[in-house]
């Protein structure tokens, strides 16, 4: 358990002293108007209170990824602490940070009019249709997985399709109506209920007396099942994301950027947010390790059960809470993925929005982008849901290592210091490079040719970016 509270403690000072050096870095003006006020349109700009806000971030960012990735990467074994504490601390938080506060510099642009303000027109147009089908896949992935929870907790009532149409019932109002009217209204309430069934969970787990492994040195290793094709890296670091570090939160933070009143807001509610997702995958992964008796166990498990996590949540939640405590630990889990599938299609909305430049006040115009995008999402939902997964996991890096490169030439621009970005933009690109080249969904080359071109391709990624830096001074 040492590991475990060594663990929350890097986390919590990660927040406490490394996002004070990144909001230095930012360089923020309390005095200055943020789009919230001078941008007021009713619908998706509008002032809310910071803890408000907290909460919504929270729950946008925290969909399925910090449980069942962190359930799945916990099959590497107490490795995976390193990755959701390092990756919190270092690139996530400062992802999302920046993320939010580019956008509310940028007047609450998305995230995809930001990257070509900084990499030029082509990335942006590129980015406008691999963010929007990302939102999409996003929207399509958080439909199946609350509905097949749902659906086991209710199999004498409903059927998984029937509350895959609940689901985009309740997606469909949350898009097109104002922020205030479900988001800011409910996401609070979920949000509580999210962050009780992880104290929850892990103090059960705590009086029950189990066992959670510790690293070391000597299980510093690959404990996955099927080691071989699921090397450390660059698995582990596709498979954790959401609980260390997403690209899908860089399409979440610009829509709360639109509601912050102050900037000296943004270190709470955007790096906070994102160490608080840490808090949950941590929480989850510790978990997984020890409730079935070890890594060993838990390998087995998933896959008796096709490496479906929802099932080794339905058992965790029930066996630790009870059936009334699993019963709302449950809720807390469905609440997370559904809070963030809505506010994928919300953003792509607003993406498609910037681009078209259509003004999102009268709900004839929300309807027209929206219905079409919610038709492709329920196509997405007849797909195999652990294929659309994978590539939602490769896409969701990708997307991150692309904001990075943003950030990082942003901060290269106005001369500020950039290997805070530079340093995970390199290890990303070198990472979705070689899954890309590796994975099954991918080309399924050699892990030595992939291992050797996508560490090449991070290495000329950084020589680039020196040769951008210089040639950009030359000429200003």
């Amino acid at each position: 358990m040492i590991t475990f509270f060594v663990s929350i403690l890097v986390l919590l000072l990660g927040y406490f002293f490394y996002s004070k050096l990144i909001e230095r870095i930012a360089g923020i003006d309390p005095t200055r108007e943020t789009p919230a006020y001078s941008m007021t349109d009713g619908v998706d700009y509008m002032p809310l209170p910071w803890w408000r806000i907290f909460l919504i971030q929270f729950l946008n960012i925290a969909g399925l990824g910090p449980i069942f990735g962190a359930v799945a990467g916990a099959m590497w074994g107490p490795i995976a602490f390193i990755w959701i504490v390092l990756g919190s601390v270092f690139a996530g938080a400062v992802h999302d940070y920046f993320s939010g506060m580019l956008s509310i510099k940028h007047k609450g642009l998305s995230i995809t009019e930001i990257v070509g303000i900084y990499l030029g027109v082509g990335t942006k147009q590129f980015m406008r249709v691999f963010t929007v089908l990302l939102m999409v896949i996003v929207g399509a992935v958080f439909i199946m997985g609350p509905a097949r929870i749902l659906s086991g907790m209710t199999p004498d009532f409903a059927t998984m399709t029937f509350w895959v149409w609940v689901v985009f019932a309740y997606y469909l109002l949350a898009t097109i109506l104002p922020i205030d009217k479900v988001i800011g209204r409910i996401y609070p309430i979920f949000g509580f209920a999210l962050l009780f069934m992880a104290v929850g969970l892990i103090t059960a787990l705590f009086v029950k007396g189990y066992h959670i492994p510790e690293l070391s040195f000597s299980n510093m290793k690959n404990f996955h099942v099927n080691k071989d094709n699921f090397p450390i890296f660059p698995m582990l670091f596709i498979t954790i994301a959401c609980g260390a570090i997403s690209g899908f939160h860089a399409t979440q933070s610009p829509l709360m950027a639109r509601c912050v009143t102050n900037e000296k807001h943004g270190r709470k509610v955007f790096y906070g947010a994102m160490i608080t997702e840490g808090v949950v995958a941590l929480i989850w992964a510790a978990i997984s390790m020890s409730f079935f008796g070890g890594v060993r166990e838990l390998n087995d498990m998933m896959t008796t059960n096709s490496g479906n996590a929802a099932v080794i949540v339905n058992d965790i939640s029930n066996s630790l809470l009870g059936t009334f405590g699993g019963f709302l630990a449950l809720l807390g889990v469905v609440a997370a993925p559904i809070t963030s599938g809505d506010t994928a299609f919300r953003s792509a909305r607003l993406i498609v929005a910037d681009f078209l430049k259509f003004k999102q006040g009268p709900i004839k115009n929300r309807l027209f982008i929206s219905i079409p995008l919610f038709l492709v999402g329920f196509l997405l939902t007849k797909t195999d849901f652990s294929i659309i997964w994978r590539y939602f996991a490769w896409a969701n890096q990708t997307l991150a290592m692309i904001f990075f490169w943003t950030i990082t030439v942003y901060l290269a621009q106005e001369r500020k210091f950039y290997w805070v970005t530079l340093v995970p933009a390199v290890f990303m690109t070198a990472v979705t490079v070689t899954y890309l080249l590796f994975a099954p969904e991918g080309f399924s080359l050699s892990k030595e040719i992939s291992y050797t071109v996508g560490i090449s391709t991070a290495v000329l990624a950084f020589a680039a970016f020196f040769f951008y830096r210089k040639s950009y001074f030359a000429k200003s």
